[in-house]
């Protein structure tokens, strides 16, 4: 659950700090006071997408930070344990955005990636918006829905594997048959190419000797002057470097005690004729080495023309030519080694295929068993939010392409009747807005109930709504509280009288700054928001009101069973 939350320079709040209850909180305040920039700091906490208008006019920057009780959370605490991130049942989210656009992430101290929050986000909170109920025409939604409720993960886990094996194989059978494929004269066309390349191309070590030699063979006559001109310099007779150093030597030897600077001298020119006899012997076995012989000139120039002409037809650097004869190489063989391969691979995939389609039976009647469980639940629960009569059917059956798929071969479809009597059609077709709206919760209060140890946050999920509709969300969420952490921004008293906590957003409009601050209420505060709530200002009456609104709420009044 959602303990703590602390927000400075975010939006239009300098600084906020919040303590969360268990149960069902409601967070209320008039029109346009700031109540969802709650949800929206919760949302970047659990790695949205951030930006820099976030920052609050003239800050540095925001920083958020929200920490969590998961000792029931076993999702979120297996993640912690994996990632190496955990920290004894607490679990402390910070997030920091810099005007200049700029965002870091922190995971109980430890710096982490978006992606890594993003992450441990699905596993603590799910948000729902004011929209959201728009996404439940959306097939992939419903299936998502059903599957993430039901109690059959091995089965949804086994079926994407043995789909996973399937489809790898049958990649690598394409592949197979598409070298296999080439005619005989272009597999000829292959043999040659590669007997050519493997008579001119170079590993990269051997291509670089080459053109080193190319490149001394072509100036080997202004080097061997060059280097005939060194050898005199350091070697010769009386007059080279050498000879010169060892006079010195000689000179400076009988007075080397009697001075330390003579003494360092001599072991300086000591030195220096070791390093003058190494060079004179190092420059003396290059100058042997310089092939002056024309013809291996031309060899070597003629070897790199070829290259050159070899890398142009395969559209290549020289460098590159070893790889593409690695290519060839690859693809002839599968050609040549089709048939034994083809057999072998073509039985692997019928096989991954039946452990596919026996897994994929297997979902669909665990899918088939839980829809039907679950249309029963949220059918009771419309009714209570004023949709008697109605039903919703969740419908499970084979897609129509026949093909196998990660998630099995069902498609799922909700089927909706809003008035008694109508039969069930499509939810797309037959719900109006309002009614999807309340379809929507019902769903996700069936779908978290037990199954969740996710806080449940609702941004302003009842608007549309009021009366009996109105207290019977609000006892809903009650409901689901019990289960779960749950969240709700509502600007409706009956939803919010309901709520085991509540926080009121209030804000500041200065002469130049606007700003907003939160309470959470007691007892004597709260009727009067709740008062507020119902008529818009504060009178004896509407005190009454919220008062007896408020006592109904704690009796269980009209609760959701």
């Amino acid at each position: 659950m959602l303990s703590h939350l602390n927000i400075r320079d975010f939006a239009i709040i300098p600084s906020l700090t919040l303590d969360f209850a268990p149960g069902f909180t409601a967070i209320t305040g008039e029109t346009g006071a700031g109540k969802s920039i709650l949800v929206d700091a919760l949302g970047l906490l659990l790695g949205q997408r951030s930006d820099s208008s976030w920052v609050r006019q003239g800050a540095e920057r925001a920083e958020l930070t929200a920490e969590f009780e998961i000792t029931n959370n076993n999702g979120a605490r297996r993640w912690l344990a994996e990632t190496e991130l955990n920290s004894e049942g607490q679990c402390l989210l910070r997030r920091r955005i810099s005007a200049n656009g700029r965002s870091r992430a922190w995971i109980n101290g430890t710096p982490v990636t978006v992606q890594q929050m993003s992450e441990l986000g699905t596993l603590l909170v799910e948000i729902h918006g004011q929209n959201e109920h728009i996404q439940l025409t959306n097939p992939a939604r419903q299936i998502h829905l059903l599957d993430s409720s039901g109690d059959y993960q091995p089965l949804l886990a086994k079926t994407r594997e043995a789909f996973d094996r399937w489809a790898g194989l049958k990649t690598e059978f394409a592949e197979l048959e598409a070298a296999a494929a080439l005619p005989p004269e272009e597999i000829d066309y292959l043999r040659f190419q590669l007997k050519e390349l493997e008579s001119q191309a170079l590993a990269p070590a051997e291509l670089e000797a080459l053109e080193t030699e190319h490149r001394v063979l072509a100036k080997g006559g202004s080097m061997a002057r060059d280097l005939d001109l060194a050898l005199g310099d350091l070697d010769e007779d009386d007059h080279g470097a050498i000879a010169r150093t060892i006079r010195a030597q000689h000179a400076l030897a009988p007075h080397r005690d009697l001075s330390p600077a003579i003494d360092e001298s001599c072991k300086m020119l000591d030195e220096a004729l070791i390093n003058l006899q190494e060079a004179s012997a190092t420059v003396s076995q290059a100058r042997e080495d310089i092939d002056l012989s024309p013809g291996q000139l031309q060899a070597v120039t003629a070897q790199m023309s070829e290259l050159a002409d070899l890398a142009r037809k395969h559209r290549v650097e020289m460098e590159d030519l070893e790889s593409v004869r690695e290519r060839l190489e690859e693809r002839l063989q599968a050609g040549e080694q089709f048939e034994s391969r083809r057999a072998t691979l073509e039985a692997d995939c019928d096989e991954a295929l039946r452990e596919y389609q026996d897994a994929a039976t297997a979902l669909s009647g665990a899918r088939t068993r839980h829809a039907t469980e679950l249309s029963r639940e949220v059918t009771a629960l419309m009714a209570r939010l004023g949709m008697e009569g109605g039903r919703l059917e969740i419908h499970v059956n084979r897609r129509s392409d026949g093909k196998p798929a990660a998630q099995g071969d069902d498609r799922v479809e909700l089927h909706v009747s809003a008035n008694p009597g109508n039969e069930p059609g499509p939810l797309v077709k037959v719900a109006s807005g309002g009614e999807l709206s309340r379809i929507s919760l019902a769903l996700k209060t069936a779908c978290s109930r037990g199954k969740s140890h996710r806080t449940q946050v609702f941004d302003e999920v009842d608007a549309g709504i009021g009366g009996d509709t109105a207290n019977a969300v609000g006892q809903l969420l009650r409901k689901l509280s019990e289960d779960t952490q749950a969240l709700c921004v509502t600007h409706l008293a009956q939803v919010a009288v309901c709520a085991n906590q509540q926080i009121q957003v209030i804000k500041d409009t200065g002469t130049n700054t606007t700003s907003v601050d939160t309470a959470i209420l007691g007892a004597q505060d709260r009727v009067d928001e709740i008062a507020r709530m119902l008529s818009g200002r504060i009178s004896d009456q509407s005190r009454q009101h919220a008062e007896e609104l408020l006592k109904a709420a704690d009796s269980g009044s009209n609760s959701v069973h």
